[in-house]
């Protein structure tokens, strides 16, 4: 069975036809056509707030450090802080969700007035100007097309 060639079997290099490879593909291309397809982020745009377990690992991360000086890598803080958080009760992990639900009020406050600034310079107007127009010219813009 020297000359059978199964699923399995390879070609030798002098068999395959000279040509019908593939041309290398250039992936400096491909990489800028991404990081073109992906928007800009905004760097006024808010930052999410962070959830219970981040407002607990802020203030895990400092007695930590104070307890460990010698432990340098981040992992071992990561680790050690997800097992303490999964080890408390609910009333342990009471005032860090409170913290967290207050930071996420306050971002969804900047958020709307971020959104509303983004509006205004999407339109050129503020946003007041835009809300007394409507108001104002809806009635009667409205019949005078009909009559056209």
């Amino acid at each position: 069975m020297t000359g059978a060639r199964g699923k399995g079997a390879v070609k030798p290099a002098e068999d395959r036809k000279v040509g019908k490879r593939k041309a290398p593909v250039d992936r400096s291309s491909i990489r800028k056509a991404k990081r073109e397809k992906k928007a800009k982020k905004d760097p006024n745009k808010p930052k999410r707030p962070p959830s219970a377990f981040f407002v607990f690992l802020e203030e895990f991360r400092t007695t930590f450090k104070k307890e460990n000086p010698n432990v340098k890598a981040v992992s071992a803080v990561g680790k050690a802080a997800g097992e303490m958080w999964k080890s408390m009760s609910e009333e342990e992990k009471g005032p860090y969700e409170v913290k967290a639900q207050k930071r996420k009020v306050e971002y969804e406050n900047q958020m709307k007035d971020y959104n509303k600034k983004q509006e205004i310079s999407a339109n050129g107007r503020d946003a007041e100007e835009v809300n007394d127009e409507e108001n104002e010219g809806s009635g009667e813009e409205e019949e005078d097309e009909d009559e056209d």
